[in-house]
């Protein structure tokens, strides 16, 4: 079995804000282009145009509905990738080395050509966070777009996972969940971020920000109200003949 680093440098991860997330899947989609530009094997698709189709994704953005007390109902759209755990099980089951952790950052990753396929490591996961590729035979899973994130022909802003810099509502954050001044460290802590099936024992490094209640209160437009007013009560001239006249005719 494998065995986890006794200690890492940093632990770069995930900041998913469960208020923003708009459950749009540009995520999912901008994780499946870049992981098939090179990384690895290609993420393969099964009859993708027929009636049974299937494939792998890293990514994926589920939807819920839920009722919190007191509240209104509202949608819940939950993304779910690998989250990088520092006591990562998925690590320890794997009978080859082939899943690790790494020292100098805490990212999880797959050697695929040690990985044999035995799906030990689905099984060990809790989070559901890693797909067999039926096409090349080993296990796929979230990568935090490790060639991304150190490739200095990219430009700065680019080096961060492709579903950060690509999700348009902002929910997503990137960066060194070790260090208690960087910027995810610091939205965690301001929104109360929460680790995910803290009971598991897995320590995840991704936190999720919960979402805010909604209310049944109407939003007030003071600013826009005087250009929300109707220009006039009745149309008159001919468009407000023609006006009175198609509203008289059976519908």
């Amino acid at each position: 079995m494998t065995a986890l680093p006794d200690r890492v440098d940093k632990k770069l991860g995930l900041v998913i804000d469960l208020d923003t997330c708009v459950g749009c899947h540009a995520c999912v989609v901008a994780c499946k282009g870049w992981n098939d530009q090179g990384y690895g094997a290609p993420l393969s698709d099964q009859d993708p145009c027929g009636a049974a189709p299937s494939g792998t994704f890293l990514n994926r953005v589920h939807s819920y509905e839920i009722t919190p007390p007191d509240a209104p109902a509202q949608i819940v759209h939950f993304p779910k990738s690998c989250l990088h755990c520092d006591n990562a099980p998925c690590v320890t089951v794997c009978p080859t080395g082939a899943s690790y952790k790494r020292r100098e950052d805490g990212i999880v990753l797959v050697n695929e050509s040690a990985c044999i396929g035995c799906g030990l490591c689905a099984w060990a996961c809790p989070y559901g966070a890693r797909e067999m590729d039926a096409d090349a035979g080993v296990m796929k899973k979230c990568t935090l777009c490790v060639d991304r994130i150190y490739n200095e022909t990219l430009p700065e802003e680019d080096r961060q996972p492709a579903c950060v810099r690509t999700c348009p509502a902002g929910a997503r954050h990137f960066g060194d969940l070790s260090d208690p001044a960087s910027d995810v460290s610091q939205l965690v802590a301001a929104r109360g971020g929460l680790d995910l099936m803290p009971e598991m024992g897995t320590k995840p490094v991704n936190a999720y920000l919960p979402p805010r209640p909604k209310t049944d209160a109407a939003p007030e437009f003071d600013v826009l109200a005087p250009f929300l007013e109707p220009v006039a009560e009745d149309a008159g001239g001919f468009l407000g003949w023609l006006d009175r006249t198609l509203s008289k005719m059976p519908g």
